[in-house]
């Protein structure tokens, strides 16, 4: 239960070989590519003996698989957007396959065979569009021209003209008014807007002068008519090529549905095209000669024994050289990956720690110390069986029912294991669904609630400050024996076992007080804390070579107990939040229970289903929150530092489907 150990891999084979390495190690899902080229290993001697030999990237195959994975993201896009389908469920159901068995099915083929007809559906849908949006745009012009009953250009006559436009609707009293003096205009209104007037005028060519200078005056939009029939047939034909294009579209989209049938495989194509991808990604940290490669990766050291069988399978043991090499301390402080390794009890617990920081590679993981406190904080704040039930219910038909992507099952697991801390705690407090558990069941006496929300508030404030004290104990403790695995001795004293002295030494004089009232407990209580005083005081004197800095440092790091209390504070919300929480499901329960009877067994049923997954909602919330910001603030804080680097294996995108390695899954 620690941070996983890693050692680094080297791999040599022939170069016809590499393809069939990658994808082994890709199955394997637990090696990470080292960067030849940045390896503090001297390769001089490479440039100097193959230079001659040395490959460049290639990123034509690369480019390749980009722009299958587009043509085919895009092809899933039309399908699922513009194919008719009666079924709104997923085609593809998640599942677990290896990548050997996914790459055996991948027919690239057939694929682009695909993509090539579901190009062309797209084409002739895209051209559709264009063709309705143009015809669309004619028929709005074609109905407000529909009333005009002649073909300019067909009756123009060698002393007269029709001259069609528009005026805006503010100038039409004016335009008219001046059309008027000029005695050879015919003016016909063929149809008038909210803004515009549309005009067909109709004079003798001589006119022609005084015409053009009264339209240029009202700004007369002149346009020439481009058909060669009457508007309204015009408009009755565009109509029927609109009605032409609709049928047109029922039919590609029933074409296009037929490729539903092949969504799976599109989807399992796509998957494979990531990991071709990833592949490809990989070799650029590779050194590839024309007759060799060199392949460097962190391994955890557990995982060798895997990685020799899959080597086996994918090619004969004389064919490739491997190996294993312990990391330097360079390598460690700069360049050595992170992988966290717990059991299946404290792994889901795992996401916490990583949301803050991984551990370095050689610092402590505080995942299985955190987990214990997370959880009972937790159990705490939410503190209801029925709540409880739900989350083990929900969580476990999840996880038996579905495929989960790997990030939500860890998730799954997370509530399945917190399910039992908050039915715990919902006995303790005696609460189901914020109802009070009977205090005699069949004439028999039990003891609920152990602590009464209402009753004992002070008690579980007190339980509270104590969990505080326990895991603030533990992480001080936590950094005295790192600091002392460190041979910092005197750090480890200064820094941690003399603050634990001295809060239990006030622990000590407060119980001697209020509860036991001791002098002897007193007086014992105070030697812990003054001599503990002392040595978070005198540590930093010896190590400084100025003793007033040394003095003045000790002085200030023993102000740092007005953090330790503000820290015991900040646990008060354990209580809190458990009150709360059960508080406002009694109050839901109230507010149903003073329903008439018609009303409650109605709307009353919906309504307190509804009040309680919100307060279940907000409890969980709260409690995942509240219960992360005490590890990160208040324990974290105490002896962890962070800032590793993440593990990040050649893999696949499991977008649609989990892969695992060959030997778990069964074909």
């Amino acid at each position: 239960m620690a941070v996983n150990k890693m050692e680094k891999m080297t791999i040599i084979a022939a170069a016809e070989r590499e393809e069939a390495i990658l994808q082994a190690i890709q199955g394997l899902q637990a090696i990470e590519i080292k960067s030849f080229f940045h390896s503090n290993v001297d390769s001089s001697y490479i440039e100097k003996y193959f230079a001659d030999t040395l490959v460049q990237d290639d990123e034509i195959q690369k480019k390749r698989f980009k722009t299958m994975l587009t043509d085919i993201q895009d092809a899933l896009t039309f399908i699922e957007h513009f194919s008719e389908s009666s079924s709104k469920k997923k085609p593809l159901k998640r599942q677990v396959l290896s990548l050997s068995s996914l790459e055996k099915n991948f027919d690239e083929q057939q694929i682009s065979v695909y993509l090539k007809e579901i190009a062309a559906l797209k084409n002739r849908f895209t051209l559709i569009e264009t063709t309705r949006k143009d015809l669309l745009s004619k028929e709005k012009w074609l109905a407000r021209w529909q009333y005009l009953d002649t073909i300019p250009k067909n009756n123009s006559l060698e002393s007269s003209n029709i001259l069609l436009g528009t005026i805006s609707s503010v100038n039409q009293v004016d335009f008219l008014a001046d059309l008027k003096k000029v005695s050879s205009v015919y003016v016909e209104e063929i149809y008038h807007s909210q803004n515009h007037v549309y005009y067909s005028l109709i004079y003798l060519k001589s006119y022609s002068d005084v015409l053009g200078e009264i339209t240029a005056r009202y700004s007369f939009n002149q346009f020439d008519y481009p058909y060669d029939i009457l508007p309204k047939e015009a408009y009755q034909k565009n109509k029927e090529e609109l009605a032409s294009l609709v049928e047109e579209e029922k039919q590609l989209k029933t074409d296009l549905s037929s490729y539903r049938s092949h969504l799976e495989e599109l989807y399992l194509a796509e998957e494979m095209t990531y990991a071709y991808i990833h592949r490809e990604n990989a070799k650029k940290h590779l050194l590839n000669t024309s007759y060799f490669f060199i392949l460097q990766g962190w391994l955890p050291s557990d995982e060798k024994q895997e990685l020799s069988g899959v080597l086996q399978e994918a090619l004969p043991k004389d064919e490739v050289y491997v190996a294993f090499d312990q990391p330097t301390e360079d390598e460690i402080q700069a360049d050595i990956p992170v992988k966290l390794k717990n059991n299946s009890l404290v792994a889901p617990f795992e996401m916490l720690t990583e949301m803050y920081s991984l551990p370095k590679y050689d610092e402590i993981d505080p995942t299985p110390i955190m987990t214990p406190f997370y959880m009972v904080f937790f159990g705490m704040m939410v503190a209801d069986i029925g709540y409880g039930l739900l989350m083990l219910l929900g969580a476990l038909l999840a996880l038996k029912l579905l495929v989960l992507p790997r990030g939500m099952k860890r998730f799954a697991d997370f509530f399945l294991i917190l399910s039992f801390p908050t039915i715990i705690w919902g006995f303790i407090y005696g609460s189901f669904f914020g109802a009070a558990l009977p205090k005699v069941l069949l004439g028999i006496q039990l003891p609920f609630p152990i602590l009464s929300t209402t009753e004992d508030v002070n008690t579980i404030l007190i339980i509270s400050v104590i969990f505080g004290f326990i895991q603030l104990l533990t992480g001080l403790m936590v950094n005295g024996i790192e600091l002392t695995k460190r041979k910092r001795y005197l750090e480890s004293i200064s820094e941690s076992f003399a603050w634990q002295g001295l809060l239990v030494g006030i622990l000590i004089i407060v119980l001697g007080m209020l509860l036991f009232s001791n002098d002897g407990l007193v007086t014992t209580g105070i030697v812990v804390a003054v001599i503990s005083a002392l040595s978070i005081v005198i540590v930093p004197i010896i190590q400084s070579k100025s003793k007033v800095k040394g003095l003045a440092k000790g002085l200030y790091g023993l102000y740092g107990l007005t953090g330790y209390i503000g820290d015991l504070v900040s646990y008060t919300r354990l209580m809190a939040l458990g009150i709360s929480g059960g508080s406002i499901a009694a109050a839901f329960n109230m507010l149903v229970a003073f329903m008439p009877p018609a009303a409650r067994f109605t709307v009353g049923i919906l309504l307190i289903i509804a009040l309680h997954t919100l307060n279940l909602f907000l409890s969980l919330l709260s409690a995942y929150v509240h219960g992360a910001r005490l590890q990160y603030v208040e324990f974290f804080g105490k002896f962890y530092t962070g800032g590793g680097r993440p593990f990040n294996p050649l893999k696949t995108e499991e977008k649609y489907i989990n892969i695992e390695r060959k030997s778990k899954v069964k074909e």
